[in-house]
Protein backbone atom coordinates (compact mmCIF):
# COMPACT_ATOMS: atom_id res chain seq x y z
CA UNK A 1 0.00 0.00 0.00
CA UNK A 2 1.35 3.10 -1.08
CA UNK A 3 2.32 5.53 2.12
CA UNK A 4 -0.05 8.41 1.46
CA UNK A 5 1.40 10.29 5.01
CA UNK A 6 2.70 14.10 4.75
CA UNK A 7 6.39 13.32 5.35
CA UNK A 8 6.54 10.38 2.97
CA UNK A 9 8.19 10.70 -0.26
CA UNK A 10 6.32 11.58 -3.51
CA UNK A 11 7.18 11.20 -7.30
CA UNK A 12 6.24 14.99 -9.14
CA UNK A 13 7.09 14.89 -12.47
CA UNK A 14 10.78 14.28 -13.02
CA UNK A 15 11.48 14.53 -9.45
CA UNK A 16 11.21 12.37 -6.00
CA UNK A 17 10.53 14.62 -3.12
CA UNK A 18 11.54 13.98 0.28
CA UNK A 19 8.20 14.76 1.34
CA UNK A 20 4.74 16.46 0.74
CA UNK A 21 5.28 19.29 2.15
CA UNK A 22 5.10 22.45 -0.42
CA UNK A 23 6.59 25.74 0.81
CA UNK A 24 4.20 27.99 -1.27
CA UNK A 25 5.48 31.15 -2.94
CA UNK A 26 5.67 34.31 -0.54
CA UNK A 27 6.23 37.75 -1.76
CA UNK A 28 9.13 39.38 0.58
CA UNK A 29 10.47 42.27 -1.43
CA UNK A 30 14.01 42.00 -0.89
CA UNK A 31 15.74 41.97 -4.33
CA UNK A 32 19.10 44.00 -4.85
CA UNK A 33 19.46 46.64 -7.55
CA UNK A 34 18.47 45.81 -11.01
CA UNK A 35 15.91 43.37 -9.25
CA UNK A 36 18.29 40.75 -8.53
CA UNK A 37 18.47 38.21 -5.88
CA UNK A 38 21.11 38.47 -2.88
CA UNK A 39 23.23 36.44 -1.01
CA UNK A 40 20.11 37.22 1.68
CA UNK A 41 17.76 35.38 -0.42
CA UNK A 42 19.96 32.44 -0.86
CA UNK A 43 20.45 32.07 2.71
CA UNK A 44 16.06 32.13 3.19
CA UNK A 45 15.20 29.52 0.50
CA UNK A 46 18.43 27.52 1.72
CA UNK A 47 16.67 27.98 5.78
CA UNK A 48 14.31 26.00 4.14
CA UNK A 49 15.58 23.29 2.10
CA UNK A 50 13.73 20.65 4.26
CA UNK A 51 10.65 21.05 2.16
CA UNK A 52 9.48 18.44 -0.06
CA UNK A 53 9.18 21.12 -2.92
CA UNK A 54 10.00 24.91 -2.69
CA UNK A 55 7.74 27.62 -5.15
CA UNK A 56 10.12 30.65 -5.40
CA UNK A 57 8.45 33.70 -4.80
CA UNK A 58 6.71 35.23 -7.83
CA UNK A 59 9.29 36.45 -10.56
CA UNK A 60 8.27 38.50 -13.03
CA UNK A 61 8.84 37.91 -16.80
CA UNK A 62 9.35 41.29 -18.03
CA UNK A 63 9.82 44.78 -16.48
CA UNK A 64 6.10 45.18 -17.44
CA UNK A 65 5.30 42.02 -15.70
CA UNK A 66 6.45 43.84 -11.96
CA UNK A 67 3.69 45.32 -9.55
CA UNK A 68 5.30 45.48 -6.20
CA UNK A 69 8.76 47.29 -5.15
CA UNK A 70 11.64 45.21 -5.12
CA UNK A 71 10.76 41.39 -6.00
CA UNK A 72 13.02 39.77 -8.50
CA UNK A 73 13.26 38.74 -11.80
CA UNK A 74 14.02 36.35 -14.49
CA UNK A 75 15.09 37.98 -17.77
CA UNK A 76 18.52 39.58 -17.40
CA UNK A 77 21.84 37.75 -17.21
CA UNK A 78 22.37 39.62 -13.39
CA UNK A 79 19.23 37.79 -12.32
CA UNK A 80 19.93 34.71 -13.75
CA UNK A 81 22.98 34.21 -11.87
CA UNK A 82 21.66 36.12 -8.74
CA UNK A 83 19.33 33.13 -8.88
CA UNK A 84 21.79 30.67 -9.32
CA UNK A 85 23.50 30.75 -6.00
CA UNK A 86 20.03 30.51 -4.80
CA UNK A 87 19.55 27.16 -6.24
CA UNK A 88 22.70 25.71 -5.38
CA UNK A 89 22.29 26.85 -1.73
CA UNK A 90 18.84 25.02 -1.87
CA UNK A 91 20.44 21.97 -3.31
CA UNK A 92 23.48 22.00 -1.41
CA UNK A 93 20.95 21.27 1.47
CA UNK A 94 19.22 18.64 -0.49
CA UNK A 95 16.36 20.32 -1.31
CA UNK A 96 14.57 21.18 -4.39
CA UNK A 97 13.29 24.53 -5.94
CA UNK A 98 11.40 25.79 -8.77
CA UNK A 99 10.53 29.08 -10.04
CA UNK A 100 7.03 30.91 -10.13
CA UNK A 101 6.94 32.67 -13.62
CA UNK A 102 4.68 35.86 -12.93
CA UNK A 103 3.08 39.06 -14.69
CA UNK A 104 0.93 41.13 -13.15
CA UNK A 105 -1.23 42.80 -15.07
CA UNK A 106 -3.40 45.68 -14.24
CA UNK A 107 -1.65 44.59 -10.43
CA UNK A 108 0.72 47.34 -10.91
CA UNK A 109 2.08 50.98 -10.54
CA UNK A 110 2.90 53.63 -13.09
CA UNK A 111 6.50 54.07 -11.13
CA UNK A 112 7.45 50.47 -11.46
CA UNK A 113 6.49 50.29 -15.47
CA UNK A 114 8.62 50.93 -18.12
CA UNK A 115 9.09 54.55 -18.91
CA UNK A 116 5.90 55.11 -16.62
CA UNK A 117 4.07 53.71 -18.89
CA UNK A 118 0.32 52.52 -17.56
CA UNK A 119 -0.07 48.74 -16.09
CA UNK A 120 -1.42 46.39 -19.21
CA UNK A 121 -4.46 44.18 -18.52
CA UNK A 122 -7.32 42.37 -20.67
CA UNK A 123 -9.15 45.44 -20.31
CA UNK A 124 -9.15 48.89 -19.20
CA UNK A 125 -10.21 48.21 -16.08
CA UNK A 126 -8.88 49.24 -12.89
CA UNK A 127 -8.66 46.80 -9.72
CA UNK A 128 -9.92 47.58 -6.88
CA UNK A 129 -6.51 46.61 -4.72
CA UNK A 130 -3.39 48.46 -3.83
CA UNK A 131 0.58 47.13 -4.17
CA UNK A 132 3.80 47.91 -2.47
CA UNK A 133 5.40 50.74 -4.01
CA UNK A 134 8.01 53.63 -2.77
CA UNK A 135 8.01 51.38 0.55
CA UNK A 136 4.06 51.84 1.28
CA UNK A 137 1.17 50.50 -0.11
CA UNK A 138 -0.83 52.51 -2.58
CA UNK A 139 -3.82 52.38 -5.33
CA UNK A 140 -2.71 50.57 -8.01
CA UNK A 141 -2.81 52.22 -11.65
CA UNK A 142 -5.34 52.75 -14.46
CA UNK A 143 -4.10 50.15 -17.10
CA UNK A 144 -4.35 49.76 -20.59
CA UNK A 145 -5.90 46.98 -22.91
CA UNK A 146 -3.38 45.20 -24.31
CA UNK A 147 -3.66 44.65 -28.00
CA UNK A 148 -4.42 41.85 -30.14
CA UNK A 149 -0.66 41.85 -31.51
CA UNK A 150 0.84 42.24 -28.04
CA UNK A 151 -0.07 38.77 -26.81
CA UNK A 152 2.31 36.51 -28.53
CA UNK A 153 4.69 38.67 -26.63
CA UNK A 154 3.92 37.97 -23.51
CA UNK A 155 3.87 33.84 -24.14
CA UNK A 156 7.65 34.87 -25.59
CA UNK A 157 7.98 36.36 -22.29
CA UNK A 158 6.80 33.42 -20.17
CA UNK A 159 8.48 31.20 -22.41
CA UNK A 160 12.20 33.10 -22.44
CA UNK A 161 11.37 33.25 -18.70
CA UNK A 162 10.92 29.39 -18.16
CA UNK A 163 14.09 29.10 -20.01
CA UNK A 164 16.23 31.69 -17.70
CA UNK A 165 14.72 29.63 -14.93
CA UNK A 166 16.81 26.14 -16.11
CA UNK A 167 19.52 28.18 -16.60
CA UNK A 168 19.71 29.24 -13.55
CA UNK A 169 19.72 25.48 -11.59
CA UNK A 170 15.75 25.32 -11.20
CA UNK A 171 14.24 22.12 -11.22
CA UNK A 172 11.00 23.03 -12.67
CA UNK A 173 8.71 26.14 -13.18
CA UNK A 174 5.24 27.16 -11.70
CA UNK A 175 3.10 29.59 -14.17
CA UNK A 176 1.02 32.14 -11.62
CA UNK A 177 -2.28 31.55 -13.08
CA UNK A 178 -3.98 32.74 -10.01
CA UNK A 179 -4.73 35.65 -7.56
CA UNK A 180 -5.91 38.19 -10.04
CA UNK A 181 -2.99 38.60 -11.78
CA UNK A 182 -2.65 38.70 -15.70
CA UNK A 183 -3.41 35.14 -16.78
CA UNK A 184 -6.36 34.90 -14.16
CA UNK A 185 -7.33 38.31 -15.72
CA UNK A 186 -7.93 37.19 -18.82
CA UNK A 187 -9.73 33.85 -17.39
CA UNK A 188 -12.22 35.75 -15.47
CA UNK A 189 -15.00 37.79 -16.60
CA UNK A 190 -15.11 40.51 -14.26
CA UNK A 191 -12.09 41.67 -15.57
CA UNK A 192 -12.09 40.37 -19.02
CA UNK A 193 -14.36 42.45 -21.40
CA UNK A 194 -12.24 41.66 -24.46
CA UNK A 195 -14.45 40.87 -28.26
CA UNK A 196 -11.80 39.52 -29.80
CA UNK A 197 -10.64 35.23 -29.75
CA UNK A 198 -9.28 36.16 -26.28
CA UNK A 199 -12.65 37.46 -24.32
CA UNK A 200 -16.22 36.27 -24.36
CA UNK A 201 -16.95 32.39 -23.46
CA UNK A 202 -15.27 30.32 -21.71
CA UNK A 203 -12.54 28.57 -23.95
CA UNK A 204 -11.78 32.44 -25.13
CA UNK A 205 -10.74 33.69 -21.73
CA UNK A 206 -8.88 30.80 -21.49
CA UNK A 207 -6.60 31.26 -24.60
CA UNK A 208 -4.31 32.86 -23.49
CA UNK A 209 -3.33 30.90 -20.15
CA UNK A 210 -2.99 27.66 -22.65
CA UNK A 211 -1.19 29.47 -24.97
CA UNK A 212 1.67 30.31 -21.82
CA UNK A 213 1.32 26.95 -20.30
CA UNK A 214 2.13 25.09 -24.01
CA UNK A 215 5.01 27.32 -24.61
CA UNK A 216 6.60 27.03 -21.66
CA UNK A 217 6.00 22.69 -21.63
CA UNK A 218 7.36 23.45 -25.12
CA UNK A 219 9.97 24.96 -24.08
CA UNK A 220 11.44 23.27 -20.43
CA UNK A 221 9.16 20.17 -20.69
CA UNK A 222 5.42 19.03 -19.09
CA UNK A 223 7.35 16.99 -16.58
CA UNK A 224 9.22 19.95 -15.14
CA UNK A 225 6.12 22.65 -15.48
CA UNK A 226 3.34 23.48 -13.10
CA UNK A 227 0.40 26.15 -12.64
CA UNK A 228 -1.19 27.98 -9.84
CA UNK A 229 -5.15 28.53 -10.24
CA UNK A 230 -7.32 30.08 -7.71
CA UNK A 231 -10.89 29.58 -9.32
CA UNK A 232 -13.26 31.42 -6.69
CA UNK A 233 -10.77 33.73 -5.27
CA UNK A 234 -11.37 37.43 -4.98
CA UNK A 235 -7.43 38.29 -4.84
CA UNK A 236 -6.35 41.95 -6.35
CA UNK A 237 -10.35 42.39 -7.20
CA UNK A 238 -11.13 39.58 -9.95
CA UNK A 239 -14.76 37.90 -10.23
CA UNK A 240 -15.86 35.24 -12.75
CA UNK A 241 -19.54 34.23 -13.25
CA UNK A 242 -18.90 31.17 -14.72
CA UNK A 243 -15.70 29.23 -12.24
CA UNK A 244 -16.68 25.97 -12.57
CA UNK A 245 -16.97 25.23 -15.92
CA UNK A 246 -14.51 27.50 -16.40
CA UNK A 247 -11.50 25.79 -14.52
CA UNK A 248 -12.86 22.23 -14.96
CA UNK A 249 -12.11 23.45 -19.11
CA UNK A 250 -8.83 24.79 -18.16
CA UNK A 251 -8.13 21.52 -16.12
CA UNK A 252 -8.97 19.53 -19.08
CA UNK A 253 -6.94 21.38 -21.43
CA UNK A 254 -3.95 21.40 -18.97
CA UNK A 255 -4.36 17.58 -18.74
CA UNK A 256 -3.63 17.55 -22.61
CA UNK A 257 -0.27 18.81 -22.30
CA UNK A 258 0.77 16.76 -19.45
CA UNK A 259 1.72 19.05 -16.80
CA UNK A 260 3.08 17.57 -14.05
CA UNK A 261 0.45 19.88 -11.23
CA UNK A 262 -1.89 22.12 -11.13
CA UNK A 263 -1.74 24.18 -7.52
CA UNK A 264 -4.91 25.10 -6.26
CA UNK A 265 -6.03 27.85 -4.11
CA UNK A 266 -8.98 26.25 -2.30
CA UNK A 267 -11.06 29.34 -1.05
CA UNK A 268 -9.78 32.53 -0.39
CA UNK A 269 -6.57 33.16 -1.21
CA UNK A 270 -5.31 33.58 2.61
CA UNK A 271 -8.72 33.75 3.75
CA UNK A 272 -12.41 31.45 4.00
CA UNK A 273 -11.45 28.20 2.36
CA UNK A 274 -15.72 28.63 1.53
CA UNK A 275 -15.84 31.69 0.34
CA UNK A 276 -17.97 30.54 -2.84
CA UNK A 277 -18.51 26.68 -4.02
CA UNK A 278 -16.54 24.94 -5.87
CA UNK A 279 -15.87 21.06 -6.45
CA UNK A 280 -12.64 20.71 -6.44
CA UNK A 281 -12.49 17.08 -6.84
CA UNK A 282 -13.93 17.95 -10.05
CA UNK A 283 -11.23 20.05 -10.98
CA UNK A 284 -8.61 17.12 -10.03
CA UNK A 285 -10.28 14.80 -11.89
CA UNK A 286 -10.64 17.04 -15.08
CA UNK A 287 -6.52 17.50 -14.59
CA UNK A 288 -5.78 13.73 -13.57
CA UNK A 289 -2.18 14.38 -12.86
CA UNK A 290 -0.67 15.75 -9.64
CA UNK A 291 -3.15 18.46 -7.11
CA UNK A 292 -0.84 20.51 -4.53
CA UNK A 293 -3.53 22.12 -2.25
CA UNK A 294 -3.07 25.18 -0.87
CA UNK A 295 -4.86 27.95 1.84
CA UNK A 296 -5.14 27.29 5.44
CA UNK A 297 -3.85 23.90 5.79
CA UNK A 298 -2.49 22.46 9.11
CA UNK A 299 -1.28 19.22 9.61
CA UNK A 300 -4.62 17.27 10.30
CA UNK A 301 -6.26 18.40 7.44
CA UNK A 302 -3.52 17.88 5.40
CA UNK A 303 -2.96 14.35 6.37
CA UNK A 304 -6.82 13.90 6.04
CA UNK A 305 -6.88 15.57 2.69
CA UNK A 306 -3.77 12.91 1.49
CA UNK A 307 -5.46 9.82 3.40
CA UNK A 308 -8.82 10.29 1.22
CA UNK A 309 -6.86 11.14 -1.98
CA UNK A 310 -8.73 14.11 -2.88
CA UNK A 311 -4.50 15.84 -3.00
CA UNK A 312 -1.14 14.62 -3.33
CA UNK A 313 0.82 17.74 -2.07
CA UNK A 314 0.24 20.60 0.47
CA UNK A 315 1.29 23.47 0.15
CA UNK A 316 2.19 26.06 3.34
CA UNK A 317 2.93 29.33 3.27
CA UNK A 318 2.67 31.88 5.93
CA UNK A 319 3.71 29.03 8.41
CA UNK A 320 6.67 29.25 6.41
CA UNK A 321 7.47 32.50 7.18
CA UNK A 322 8.80 32.05 10.80
CA UNK A 323 9.31 28.13 10.50
CA UNK A 324 12.37 27.57 8.78
CA UNK A 325 12.10 23.88 10.32
CA UNK A 326 8.11 23.99 9.39
CA UNK A 327 8.60 20.55 8.11
CA UNK A 328 10.32 19.21 11.55
CA UNK A 329 7.92 20.84 13.27
CA UNK A 330 5.09 19.41 11.74
CA UNK A 331 6.29 16.29 12.39
CA UNK A 332 7.41 16.18 15.94
CA UNK A 333 3.77 18.45 16.72
CA UNK A 334 6.23 21.36 18.14
CA UNK A 335 4.52 24.53 17.80
CA UNK A 336 4.81 27.01 15.39
CA UNK A 337 6.43 30.28 16.16
CA UNK A 338 4.45 33.47 14.81
CA UNK A 339 5.35 36.06 12.46
CA UNK A 340 6.47 39.78 12.95
CA UNK A 341 3.77 41.48 10.49
CA UNK A 342 6.07 44.68 10.53
CA UNK A 343 9.12 42.47 8.90
CA UNK A 344 6.96 40.82 5.89
CA UNK A 345 7.53 43.19 2.92
CA UNK A 346 11.12 44.53 2.47
CA UNK A 347 14.26 45.27 5.16
CA UNK A 348 16.68 43.22 5.27
CA UNK A 349 17.60 39.97 7.62
CA UNK A 350 14.97 41.10 10.37
CA UNK A 351 12.04 39.27 10.02
CA UNK A 352 13.62 37.36 7.23
CA UNK A 353 16.64 34.58 7.93
CA UNK A 354 16.30 35.66 11.72
CA UNK A 355 14.15 33.09 12.03
CA UNK A 356 15.62 30.63 14.81
CA UNK A 357 15.03 26.68 13.88
CA UNK A 358 13.11 24.60 17.53
CA UNK A 359 15.31 24.11 20.09
CA UNK A 360 16.57 20.16 19.02
CA UNK A 361 15.90 18.28 22.45
CA UNK A 362 19.20 16.99 24.35
CA UNK A 363 20.54 13.65 23.05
Amino acid sequence: MTDTSLFSSYALGDLTLANRVVMAPLTRNRAGAGFVPTALMADYYAQRASAGLIISEATQISQQGQGYQDTPGIYTPEQIAGWRAVTDAVHAKGGRIILQLWHVGRVSHVDLQPGGAAPVAPSAIRAETKTFVNNGFADVSEPRALALDELPGIVEDFRRGAANAIAAGFDGVEIHGANGYLLDQFAKDGANHRSDAYGGSVENRARLMIEVAAAVANEVGPQRTGIRLSPVSPANGVATSDPQAQFDHIARELKKLDLAFIHVVEGATGGPRDIAPFDYAALRTAFGNSYIANNGYDRDLAEARLADGSADLIAFGRPFIANPDLVERLKAGIPLAQIDPTTLYGGGAKGYTDYPAAPTPDA
